[in-house]
């Protein structure tokens, strides 16, 4: 049987003393780098408005909205009676531990908080930060690759890879299977969709269905978390959370056209 030795990848980029850079934060610092810049490019093809500052707070808020929503929500759905026991846990989130389904949620709500507060419709703004939302979801699960962790369920492919930790058997390699999936493919969709302004609500309809037809998928070749196993019959606690982004975002995007084919609207072009 086939399979390949994990590559020796040091999860620690750099160090400055006492300090250590690891790669898996740097993916979250090129990710909201990069999905800021085409927001601002959308911004301005789109005509939404924002100006350069207002561009900058509605980031800033989407970095906190999603590190608090991320650590919140593992800790909710994924952490067990751990950190219930010892609360002070959940400060240590060098420790690892972040949910997507949690950062989500905190992302909508600084989205949600910051419409608001700008007075821009929810959906829009919402639609501007989706198109890049992919890159940074690429760029995390090769971190977690590289990191050694997430791995996938035992496997007899030839491209099954011996992660450390894991045992002696060849697993699935699911960090890549959901980086091409969720980054590669999902951000290929989103930049087609953009080129053209849709009715406010589709094109975050269309990473909520997109992203969660994939994550089910994927997590059929994903170890489940050791902590919960299968939630659900043979489900995960991925799956389970990933059922209703299906529906809303399914949901989502068939309501956005009926609003916009009903008020007349017609997709301007860039």
């Amino acid at each position: 049987m086939a399979a390949f030795a994990f590559p020796h990848l040091d999860p620690v980029a750099f160090a400055v003393g006492p300090l250590q850079v690891r790669w898996y934060g740097l993916a979250y610092v090129a990710g909201f780098v990069l999905a800021a810049a085409i927001f601002h490019r959308l911004n301005a093809r789109w005509k939404v408005g924002l100006t350069t500052d207002q561009e900058i707070d509605v980031v800033l808020a989407a970095v906190i909205g999603l590190m608090l929503g991320a650590r919140l929500g593992y800790v909710l759905f994924y952490g067990g009676s751990e950190y219930w026991r010892h609360p002070v846990r959940i400060l240590e989130t060098w420790e690892g531990g972040m949910s997507f389904h949690g950062g989500l949620a905190g992302i909508l709500l600084a989205g949600w908080v910051m419409s608001k507060r700008l007075k821009v419709p929810f959906l829009r703004l919402t639609d501007l930060g989706a198109v890049g939302a992919p890159i940074g979801l690429f760029l995390g699960r090769f971190a977690n690759f590289v990191n050694g962790e997430l791995w996938g369920r035992v496997t007899t492919a030839p491209w099954g890879v011996v992660f450390p930790g894991a045992g002696p058997l060849p697993r699935h390699p699911s960090q890549l299977y959901e980086a091409f999936l969720e980054g590669v493919v999902l951000f290929v969709v989103m930049l087609v969709l953009s080129q053209k302004k849709r009715p406010d609500g589709v094109m975050l309809g269309t990473l909520l269905a997109l992203y969660g037809v994939f994550r089910i998928a994927v997590e059929f070749f994903r170890e489940p978390d050791v902590q919960l196993g299968f939630v659900a019959g043979p489900f995960t606690m991925g799956q389970v959370l990933s059922v209703p982004m299906v529906v809303a975002g399914i949901a989502l995007v068939v309501w956005a056209y009926r609003r916009g084919k009903a008020a007349g609207d017609a997709p301007a072009e860039p």
